[in-house]
């Protein structure tokens, strides 16, 4: 159904025990910048924080067409990440939405442990087709209203929908109080309009990573984690013991 995600079959819900639920061209390419990074890392910490200890629940959202298959694996392998960056301070649910392939939409239930989720996504194949970032979103409200969500973070490499559309979801997600981080690998200029448009609506950040650099990837995955179980204060904690922000930069070129 257009605008919801496709409810996947009864077999994904045995295996993810949660279950799978009813689931221009590029101008002339730039790395990435310090500055880039450290605005994401200043934007996240001066979010309101959460309790320590308190359970966050972080939507992790992919693009899971047929040019993602690379960051697909490389997400896949760096997902436990998360889960150990949140379990010093409290614990961590994900939930993780995709798309492919034509008008197809999934969504798992809630996940708490890395080696079920990495199982799961270790079954799933990038399928070609359009970007479907708005059905993320509705996702992403629908869960923030029925059981609480402290943060979406979303990595795609495109956009191919209204942008005006996707905008109004995110100012839904934004007066519920739910940043959206935005993570860009490449750089597609339409996306990263948009992928702008859509943190700052909801108060999150926008972020781009260099196509393949899963040391980029990996330490916004941690940030993220680390927000979505204690807040502000655990960001800030982070980055103190990697040695400030200074050293999390230098492990990102």
């Amino acid at each position: 159904m257009a605008g919801e995600p496709i409810k996947p079959k009864s077999a994904d819900v045995a295996s993810a025990k949660a279950g799978m639920r009813s689931e221009s061209r590029v101008p002339e390419a730039r790395p990435s910048t310090s500055e880039d990074i450290a605005a994401f890392v200043a934007k996240a910490r001066a979010m309101s924080p959460h309790g320590a200890g308190a359970k966050g629940r972080l939507v992790f959202a992919l693009d899971a067409t047929m040019s993602r298959q690379p960051t697909w694996d490389m997400a896949c392998a760096l997902q436990a990440d998360m889960f150990r960056e949140a379990g010093s301070l409290g614990s961590l649910d994900i939930r993780l939405v995709y798309y492919r392939g034509f008008n197809e939409c999934r969504a798992t239930g809630w996940i708490s442990d890395s080696a079920q989720l990495a199982r799961l996504m270790g079954k799933i194949d990038c399928q070609g087709g359009n970007t479907q970032i708005g059905k993320v979103l509705s996702e992403a409200r629908r869960e923030a209203v029925a059981s609480g969500v402290r943060a979406v973070v979303f990595v795609g490499d495109a956009m191919e929908e209204q942008v005006d559309d996707l905008c109004a979801k995110a100012g839904e997600l934004g007066l519920l109080k739910v940043p959206v981080f935005m993570f860009q690998e490449g750089h597609d200029p339409t996306a990263e309009q948009a992928f702008r448009e859509i943190a700052r609506l909801t108060g999150g950040a926008w972020c781009r990573f260099d196509p393949g650099a899963a040391a980029q990837l990996r330490e916004l995955l941690r940030a993220v984690a680390a927000y979505a179980a204690g807040g502000r204060e655990a960001l800030l904690r982070l980055s103190k013991t990697m040695g400030g922000a200074a050293a999390l930069i230098g492990q990102m070129k």
